[in-house]
């Protein structure tokens, strides 16, 4: 049986979709007894321990109790006696925040949504229905042997559903197939209302869903800002039949996957700033979703001079006619003048450990490719992980000047950390192809995202790390502020990559706050929902959306 399944849905009549219509989870003969918990875990719990911490070893909370649910009931009654006590609320589903916001000493209860993760398809609602627990890898799994689809979600195997869809979602399928969010059909949430009463509301994309605004505050508003995700259904936008196989995009059969490292021992400045000028301006110039390189996906792991390499992965849909090609087209113009050997990635890579096999491009069977991937990042199922995170969209390739920081800051003696990097990624293709309003998800004309980051094991090396991440930012947007304003050049930051240095003055001396560089100019109209459908502002943290002055 799968965890999680109940026949209560605690549905307000007010729900877009009648009552009567909607999925019963195949589930009229499970009893509240054959669900998953509720269970209650209180400080003086051995569980205790293992739960105050997400992914990031930086944030510890101390809540009152951890609430382990299974159902959309169970998700309600949690709620309702938090708010009935006064006690601040935080969801968690994979625990991969890169902030506190949940493991956060203000934070009383803490409801736990890991093991709310079946995955299925329903037919009244002709969409895939996912619990906020499933975790990508196995949401991946789940779809792609059963009907042969996906979701163009992220690489990282464990993050959480529930976090990652409603922030936009992206991956290595997003040039072909655009965000998760893109995706999206239809939430169902527990939300507060101002009487101070808890209940489950689904909302649709239908155009005559009178709670269509919450489906959309779900399209990259990001999590903890209107309630408590219970249920995603995903179905692609024009898909009106009932076959499952046609409901999400299908991933190409094959993948050419393409892994390289260049050894800092032999790159001068010059030949560095070349070979990341060749990588952004391809991106630059095969941003649009017409581009003929929509089927190609790579990153660049530009590594702390420690690491001894910078690496390159490129994965390519072996289903194009030209999949080849292309890919041989594409690493000829990314080191074309580095004048530097092409070696084997035998070392850490960005987040990926060694895979030197792949020196020599291989033709893999697609999920294939998705295990060996998802398995094979050490750093992130690392225990002891503790890290920081900035990001940035960038419109255009960096400029000399850029060039120059990125150098400096990834040669620079103040550390020592071969797990130091700045990670650039693949955006653009048919993520552009959405207007920025269509979706909460604003980011519709960038090329790529960077990401500056660190990670590390010992609370002692926190000092360090932090500084070098802060200054390294700093400096390179430095002509703004300090932070990648939208305009010509860069277009803000990544909700689910949230930083709050972002809201303090300290490091973001721009005239645009931490809101605008997520949601641009869509977050008044996230404030409207936000009055609309947590009026007591029940679900908050350090950077959720305010309600309107």
């Amino acid at each position: 049986m799968d965890k999680g399944i109940t026949k209560a849905s605690s549905l307000d009549a007010d729900s877009a979709v009648d009552a009567d219509a909607l999925p019963s989870n195949g589930a009229d003969s499970v009893t509240a007894a054959d669900t998953f918990g509720p269970f209650t875990v209180k400080p003086d719990d051995p569980r205790y321990g293992e739960l105050i911490t997400g992914d990031n070893q930086r944030w510890v909370g101390a809540p009152d109790y951890f609430q382990l649910v299974g159902s959309t009931q169970q998700v309600v009654d949690a709620v309702q006696a938090a708010v009935k006590a006064g006690r601040r609320i935080a969801v968690r589903s994979g625990g991969h925040c890169y902030e506190d916001f949940v493991s956060n000493s203000d934070v009383r209860v803490v409801i736990d949504m890991s093991e709310m993760d079946a995955v299925r398809y329903d037919r009244k609602m002709k969409a895939f229905a996912a619990e906020p627990g499933a975790r990508l890898l196995d949401l991946y799994a789940t779809l792609y042997k059963g009907w042969g689809v996906t979701l163009p979600g992220g690489r990282c195997y464990s993050v959480g559903a529930g976090g990652h869809i409603c922030g936009g979602g992206d991956g290595p399928l997003s040039r072909r197939h655009g965000l998760t969010v893109d995706h999206l059909y239809a939430v169902e949430v527990v939300v507060v209302d101002k009487a101070g009463k808890a209940r489950a509301v689904v909302a649709t994309r239908e155009p005559n869903d009178r709670n269509r605004d919450l489906w959309w505050a779900h399209t990259g508003g990001g999590g903890g800002n209107f309630g408590v995700i219970t249920r995603y259904w995903l179905r692609s936008p024009g898909v009106t039949g009932a076959d499952p196989r046609t409901a999400l995009p299908r991933p190409p059969a094959t993948v050419l996957l393409n892994g390289m490292s260049f050894s800092w021992a032999e790159l001068t400045e010059a030949t560095f700033a070349t070979l990341v000028k060749n990588f952004s301006g391809w991106h630059e110039r095969n941003s649009a979703p017409s581009s003929p390189g929509v089927a190609l996906s790579a990153s660049l792991a530009l590594n702390h001079r420690s690491n001894g390499n910078v690496s390159m992965f490129v994965q390519v849909d072996g289903d194009e006619p030209n999949a080849g090609q292309l890919l041989d087209d594409f690493v000829s113009e990314v080191v074309d003048g580095v004048s530097v050997a092409i070696r084997p990635m035998s070392g850490n890579a960005g987040e990926y450990t060694a895979m030197p096999q792949l020196v020599n491009a291989q033709r893999l069977p697609w999920f294939h490719s998705v295990r060996l991937l998802a398995t094979n990042a050490p750093t992130l199922t690392n225990p002891t992980l503790r890290a920081d995170h900035k990001s940035a969209y960038h419109r255009q390739g960096f400029t000399d000047a850029d060039l120059a920081v990125i150098y400096r800051h990834l040669t620079s003696t103040t550390i020592d950390n071969p797990n130091a990097m700045l990670l650039l990624l693949p955006y653009g293709g048919n993520v552009n192809a959405v207007d920025p309003a269509a979706t909460a998800a604003p980011h519709r004309s960038a090329a790529f995202q960077a990401l500056c980051q660190s990670f590390w094991s010992t609370p002692a090396d926190d000092a360090k790390n932090l500084a070098w991440v802060r200054a390294f930012y700093a400096e390179l947007y430095a002509a703004t502020g300090g932070v990648p304003v939208p305009n010509d050049h860069t277009d803000g930051c990544y909700v689910n990559y949230p930083d709050t240095d972002l809201s303090d003055p300290t490091y973001n001396s721009s005239d645009t706050p931490w809101h605008d560089l997520y949601y641009k100019a869509n977050y008044p109209r996230l404030q409207q929902v936000k009055a609309k459908w947590d009026p007591r502002n029940v679900f908050r943290h350090a950077q959720s959306v305010e309600l309107p002055s």
